[in-house]
Order: structure tokens, then sequence, then C-alpha cells
């Protein structure tokens, strides 16, 4: 299904505050109470919208450094591939993980209160993933732009 201009204010404001109430989304998208609550349930439905959550400081969590994992396989087949996404998927510490065209099979976003927290994540869970050949890891040293919103 296609959407409209008044379908992507919703979804922009939604993206920004979640919370929102229901009659304060329609104000901002000049739309009635009923008409908005109809929209945002069709949204819903149609899996335009998929979740809603609470987004934490990673901070006040103790989960500030985030490092960026290239990882090359030894092999493509769809074993190997099924076998390391399943693994990788019960890694707490794993955000994202994205398989990828170029020189890493796979490039996985993971969180960790230090370095020292990263070599435990490294030792107890990332060098004993299936299938791996070669891990490269980067720090990130500054977030600089970071958002969940999607153009819409």
């Amino acid at each position: 299904m296609d959407i409209d201009s008044t379908d992507r204010r919703i979804l922009m404001v939604l993206q920004k505050q979640g919370r929102i109430s229901n009659a304060d989304l329609a104000d901002r998208v000049n739309l009635s109470a009923s008409a908005c609550h109809r929209r945002v349930n069709r949204l819903e439905k149609e899996k335009y919208i998929r979740d809603y959550v609470a987004l934490l400081d990673p901070k006040m969590v103790e989960r500030s450094t985030t490092v960026y994992v290239e990882i090359a396989l030894n092999g493509q087949s769809d074993d190997v591939l099924s076998d390391f996404e399943k693994a990788v998927a019960r890694v707490p510490d794993v955000l994202e993980c994205h398989l990828m065209a170029g020189r890493a099979d796979y490039l996985l976003k993971v969180v960790a209160k230090d370095t020292e927290d990263f070599a435990r994540i490294h030792r107890k869970f990332l060098a004993n993933l299936p299938g791996v050949a070669q891990l490269h890891s980067s720090f990130s040293l500054r977030t600089v732009r970071q958002t969940t919103e999607l153009p819409v």
C-alpha cells in the first residue's frame, strides 16, 4: 500500500515522539483524533510502524564504548552463513549485524563498558563465533551523528 503526505507526517512525528498522545498527534498533523487513530492503526497493521521503543542513554547504562567489528568468514556456503548468523544473534552486546559486500563478510556494531569489557566480549563471544577466519575491530572515538529516524 502507498502512503500519502499525511501518513508521512504521522510517521515523522512518531519517530521523534513515540509516546505522543493521539490527540496531540492529530493536532500536529491536522486530523481529527479518530481519523488519526485509524491511520496509525493501519500503519501499524501494514508494518510501516514496526515497534515502539525507549532509547537509552549508553552512558547511563555503562555501554558508552562502540566498536565496529569486520568479520571475514572461512567460507560462503549457506551452512557457514546460517551458523554464524544464529550464533551472533545470541551475543547480547551486538546491537547490529550486517551481511556485507566488500572485503568483510559481516559488520557488527558492538557496545561495551570500556576497552577491557570489549576484550571480554571478544574472548568470550566474538572469537568463538563459528566460521570466523578474521576479525578487525575499530573503536568509535566520538559519535558525530546518530539517529533512528528514517527519511519518509
